[in-house]
């Protein structure tokens, strides 16, 4: 046996799909195992995994993610984690839990700041501080100011999942997942129900990580293009030291259930919307062992729900039963993979149709077959799904890891989810060979599985009144337990805790954080090539970006050319132009058409601030992407949808308006800083207006207002959707944008010319908007039980003149101040200050806050933080390290065409982009302090709005005056 650092080879693989050499290790001495892929990715990636599998629902597993990174042996800082944040050039730094493991993922493309990360990484998990206090600060803690004050519960974990709790679709997942597994692990929430967090004691906290943080319960994860000799060096510098342990971690196989089941759950729901309910079908499956049957498990998931054409998703669609599909199709998360779905916004009363609907449609296709068109456009769309790679703004690396745990977790083969040509071939096989081999999947693992769970949740107005005094209730108890001797010493933990978070760390223990230098850091602002010339009237921008044979291609249509008053119909009108059908084909010809010849076509909204342009930026983009070869079928499907769209389909659009508006009300409690945040733009310029026009509270309460107009008076809500057609639907005042290797642009060119020829044109058109955004501070009320605190001014208009070192400053601020006020000793999930470079607003936010009033005191303290600002000259540098990170973050090349667009539309040349870089490397306190100027003026004159709790916002309204005005949202 060859041992390498303390490593033996298991097996090694070259894995063609990907451009990778695999080869997994097994740590002689402890048992870990290490998988390592190289390739030629400079977005390198690593990650250690533990099994954690929690026991009860206190949130053990999640509240320990938050606390290993608050200091270790080595970097015994309040927070190394927040540190790195600061002062690295990571493009990826982050924690996370699963119902049964916990990853503790980084990245990097500088190879000497991926080491480091990976050491600090290391050090915390292995060898954290986790002081008693970590646990207050991080999972919770009794809050006591004085002895007559009132006691609370405080923490950020407990104050994140009153938030997850608060979110009627999250709830929906973790009720499927104890449905379904009722007798495993999998019944315990992992990340913490709030009423069992406070349960959870110190001494179950500290013997969980001396268990379960062991590295013979790790698995080790490298991505990228540095070698894996360095990376079992340095692993091992860190397991050597353990001696080997026994760790019962296994998850169980969960036994059948001998016949279906119904569970009923209810959610806190608001009396004034008319709430509805939740019906979802489950199916608990086998463990995802076998690739070819994962992978067609995979594709059956798409051919059932995963487009509008897709025979299931449209039989509950156009059953009126609902008003969008729920639940998450296949996952693979869990040990036994489970299938799931139904429709939300429906009378529980009909749970019985919808679950009916389910399986008899499942029972024709299975005895009827599956359209060939719907089978081939789906295998088409994962196959391209899985060439791409394309993983959006997380590192490639980070996908594949998570791919490998759904087998390694539970001590499958990890290599297995990875090489999927062997299981993609042998589906194709099958299909060519004729036989059934979907609807045999229907039957086997859906139909005759009797491991079936129906799940409904219910609207319940008095639930969070019930559960808000049951704390109360709890919370008097427990101060009614202590005597005068034990209140006197909670008053005394809570000032040391306050004491203890306030106090910063010693210079001595910063310098343990290792870090880069400036010398490390390229000075070149990053330029993404661009070619622009016109043809036929239109822009086309072209980048020269190696893209692996996909051309993608981002039609735009100015939304300048449509009066005002139809800038709401805009994303609707997007979707429909791919979802509505043509006039040669019904929507669900055209989805299978979409699927089966391109990697897909997504409409989407672009809104910015030009400096110098006071009307800003403001379009509609069709984002399209395909094979070379089948670049013409994808020009084809986009001149017909352009030129042929059939908008004259009532009930089609009904139904897409009520998916936009429960998708809508979905993400308020989830996303509810960016509905915070849009709603704030609309106060400074025309292009924040459209945006909350077109995808903020104003857009939810026109689709609330368009869901009756279309039952009432279709042709006048068609008239709205031909003009605006009519008025986008023009070369003259349209653009394309492609990113596409020099080679293949030279295929591409010539049909590209051919499709602009062929579409409409007229003299361009310019319509006035006139903005009729209210200067208020907004008070927006829903069924939560925390806040999302926004603030935001415009600097331009308070005299401030952009300068690079705005970027070290922000996000400084981020790192220290706000991270330390909000998160750390406000109890909020995050807090965070945003500026926009080409509008010049300045917004602040906050994330699942359990405070209102007393955060936006911490907002306007920002400017006296910074004039007493005494920032040493390693934490500048660090500063400036992390804001260029920031700044060079890693892009696919879709992303980097798309970026460059948007540099376009915008006026951000090169040369501006590298004024504000020297700027940025040539920060100095003194920026700091004369930015604090500015942040004054911004506490004095910026706009409130608050997204949250319908009493915190009342009550902070009487304390202030009825500053605010309240309106009710859901």
């Amino acid at each position: 046996m060859t041992v390498i650092h303390g490593f033996e080879l298991v097996r090694e693989q070259e894995i063609p799909e990907l451009n990778t050499h695999a080869r997994l290790f097994r740590h002689v001495k402890t048992g870990a195992e290490l998988l390592s892929l190289e390739n030629d990715d400079e977005n390198k990636v690593f990650a250690v995994i533990f099994r954690t599998t929690p026991s009860d629902s206190t949130g053990l597993p999640h509240i320990m993610e938050h606390s290993v990174l608050c200091g270790s042996r080595k970097y015994p800082l309040k927070e190394p984690f927040v540190e790195l944040m600061k002062g690295s050039l990571n493009t990826f730094l982050n924690a996370f839990t699963y119902p049964d493991k916990t990853c503790y993922p980084v990245a990097s493309q500088n190879r000497k700041d991926f080491y480091n990360l990976i050491e600090v990484y290391l050090d915390a998990v292995f060898y954290p501080l986790i002081p008693p206090h970590i646990l207050e600060q991080e999972g919770w803690h009794y809050e006591l100011e004085a002895p007559d004050a009132p006691l609370t519960f405080k923490g950020v974990v407990f104050n994140e999942m009153k938030g997850a709790y608060s979110s009627p679709d999250s709830l929906l997942g973790r009720y499927i997942q104890q449905a379904l597994f009722p007798h495993n692990i999998y019944r315990f929430d992992s990340g913490g129900d709030p009423r069992e967090i406070p349960n959870l004691t110190y001494e179950q906290f500290k013997r969980f990580h001396e268990t379960f943080y062991h590295p013979s319960n790790a698995r080790i994860f490298f991505y990228g293009d540095d070698h894996s000799d360095e990376r079992l060096r340095l692993v091992d510098e860190y397991l050597r030291e353990f001696e080997p342990l026994t760790v019962e971690t296994a998850v169980p196989l969960h036994p059948r259930l001998p016949a279906p089941q119904r569970r009923t759950f209810a959610y806190d729901a608001s009396e004034s919307q008319d709430p509805k309910g939740f019906v979802t079908v489950n199916w608990m499956l086998d463990e995802p062992n076998d690739p070819e049957t994962t992978l067609g498990l995979h594709i059956l998931s798409h051919i059932l729900i995963g487009t509008p054409a897709s025979p299931l998703r449209k039989a509950l669609i156009d059953s009126g039963l609902g008003e969008d599909l729920v639940g998450s199709g296949l996952d693979t998360d869990y040990r036994q993979m489970a299938f799931s779905t139904g429709l939300k916004g429906t009378a529980v009363e009909n749970a019985d149709q919808v679950e009916a609907l389910i399986l008899n449609t499942l029972s024709e296709l299975a005895e009827q077959g599956i359209e060939e068109d719907m089978i081939a456009a789906s295998v088409n769309t994962v196959e391209f799904q899985l060439r791409e790679n394309n993983t959006g703004a997380y590192p490639q690396g980070l996908l594949l890891m998570l791919r490998a745990l759904t087998t390694w977790l539970h001590d499958g083969d990890p290599l297995a989810p990875l090489a999927f040509e062997a299981p993609l071939a042998a589906v194709k096989s099958r299909l060519e060979r004729g036989e059934p081999y979907f609807e045999t999947l229907i039957r086997r693992y859906l139909l005759d599985n009797p491991h079936r769970v129906t799940v409904v949740l219910e609207p319940d107005p008095g639930l969070r009144q019930r559960r808000e005094a049951a704390e109360a209730g709890r919370l008097a108890r427990a101060r009614a337990a202590m005597d005068e001797a034990e209140l006197q010493a909670l008053v005394a933990r809570t000032r040391e805790l306050k004491r203890l978070q306030e106090t910063p760390d010693p210079p001595e223990a910063l310098a343990t954080i290792p870090s880069l230098t400036l010398a490390d850091l390229d000075r070149e602002a990053k330029r993404i090539p661009l070619e622009l010339e016109r043809r036929d009237g239109t822009p086309v921008l072209y980048h020269d970006l190696f893209t692996n044979g996909i051309v993608y291609l981002d039609l735009g249509f100015d939304l300048r050319a449509l009066p005002q008053d139809l800038l709401p119909f805009v994303p609707l009108f997007g979707q429909a132009l791919v979802k509505m059908g043509t006039e040669s084909e019904d929507f669900v010809r055209l989805a299978q058409r979409i699927g089966r010849d391109t990697g897909g076509i997504v409409p989407s909204t672009f809104t910015s601030a030009v400096p110098g342009n006071p009307e800003g930026a403001v379009w509609l983009f069709l984002r399209s992407k395909a094979t070379v070869d089948k670049a013409p079928a994808l020009l084809d499907i986009l001149h017909d949808v352009l030129c042929t769209v059939n908008l004259d389909d009532p009930e089609r659009f009904k139904q897409m308006v009520l998916e936009a508006k429960a998708r809508y009300e979905a993400a308020l409690v989830p996303m509810g800083h960016r509905v915070v945040g849009t709603r704030l733009g609309a106060h400074f310029d025309q292009a924040g207006w459209a945006a909350e026009q077109m995808g903020g509270v104003t857009y939810l309460f026109f689709l609330r207002r368009l869901a009756q107009w279309v039952k009432e008076d279709w042709p006048a809500v068609l008239e709205r959707l031909e003009q605006v057609r009519q008025h986008l639907i023009n070369r003259q005042q349209m653009l394309c944008n492609v990113t596409v290797d020099a080679a293949n642009w030279a295929r591409f060119h010539p049909q590209l010319e051919t499709f602009l020829a062929g579409l409409p044109a007229a003299p361009p058109r310019h319509q006035r908007w006139d903005l009729l955004a209210q200067p208020v501070h907004e008070g927006l009320t829903l069924p939560a039980q925390v806040n999302y605190v926004g603030k935001a001014a415009n600097l331009y208009a308070l005299g401030y003149r952009l300068h690079g070192s705005v970027t070290v400053i922000r996000k400084y601020l981020n790192t220290s101040y706000l991270w330390e006020k909000i998160r750390v000793q406000g109890g909020a999930y995050g807090g965070f200050v945003l500026f926009d470079h080409r509008s010049g607003v300045l917004t602040f936010l906050s994330y699942r806050d359990p405070n209102l009033l007393e955060t936006l005191e911490k907002y306007d303290g920002a400017a006296q933080f910074l004039r007493q600002l005494d920032l040493s000259s390693d934490e500048l540098t660090k500063s400036i390290i992390g804001a260029i990170g920031e700044m060079d973050r890693h892009q696919l090349p879709d992303a980097q065409g798309f970026t460059s667009l948007v540099r376009h539309l915008t006026g951000d040349t090169d040369e501006k982009r590298q004024q504000r870089r020297d700027e940025l490397l040539a920060t100095t306190l003194d920026d700091f302090r004369a930015f604090a100027e500015v942040l004054e003026a911004a506490g004095r004159e910026g706009w409130v709005a608050v997204l949250g709790h319908q009493e915190a916002i009342e009550a902070a309204n009487r304390a202030k005056g009825g500053w605010l005005r309240v309106q009710t949202v859901l």
